[in-house]
């Protein structure tokens, strides 16, 4: 492994969710696992209503993969990115 590798730009979109929300969708390929997780991405979903982050689920140094709802923060098991992406997908039509 090449420590020096830079990280890599997989997705990075913004979703229009009508007048007043959005979902921001940003990964990267990174050059190993990011501490707490057993992948090489890093990442952060996020659904935001009115200004305020109803919706995260991402992966923090040293926390892992994580889902936040409101409040609430519980352990995600992480399996593929595009399990991920339906996962999300689904809490946001959930939340909605």
């Amino acid at each position: 492994m090449i420590c020096n590798m830079p990280a890599v730009l997989i997705l990075d979109d913004r979703y229009p969710q009508g007048d007043h929300a959005f979902v921001a969708v940003r990964v990267f390929r990174v050059p190993g696992h990011v501490p707490g997780s057993t992948h090489d991405l890093k990442y952060s979903l996020a659904y935001v209503v009115d200004g305020v982050c109803v919706l995260r689920v991402d992966n923090e140094s040293g926390k892992g993969d994580h889902f936040h709802r409101g409040d609430t923060e519980v352990p995600y098991a992480y399996t593929s990115l595009e399990q991920l992406l339906t996962d999300f997908w689904t809490a946001v039509d959930d939340w909605r």
